[in-house]
């Protein structure tokens, strides 16, 4: 089985810093994109950013320029560095994982954690 766990979420005031990480365990072969997701009150769930096997990013906007996504292979870890912090920042994170569930596999399957509260509050 395929576990992610998400960890360092918490409260911090505007202005502040949290680093996420997203530790794959299991029998995953040829990952193929790492990532963060997030999900506000009442919205939708969103790319925050992603990171493909080359090391290719991907930021959404609105976090552009404060979030930084990084990847240690040999530990099958993604982090999400998250500086400037504002309360609109406020969400649960997602970690995904994209691979192949069988080494014979022709498709990639999806891989969800179960998310990490960030509040960013005064």
């Amino acid at each position: 089985q395929v576990r992610l766990v998400e960890s360092g979420g918490g409260l911090v005031q505007p202005g502040g810093s949290l680093r996420l990480s997203c530790a794959c365990s299991g029998t995953i072969f040829n990952i193929n994109t790492m990532g963060w997701y997030r999900q506000g009150p009442g919205k939708e769930r969103e790319l925050v950013a992603t990171i493909t096997s080359p090391g290719t990013t991907n930021y959404a906007d609105f976090v552009k320029g404060r979030f930084t996504v990084s990847k240690d292979n040999t530990k099958n870890t993604v982090y999400l560095q998250m500086n400037s912090l504002k309360p609109e920042d406020t969400a649960v994170y997602y970690c995904n994982v994209q691979g192949r569930k069988y080494s014979f596999s022709t498709t990639y399957s999806l891989y969800w954690g179960q998310g990490t509260q960030v509040t960013v509050s005064s």
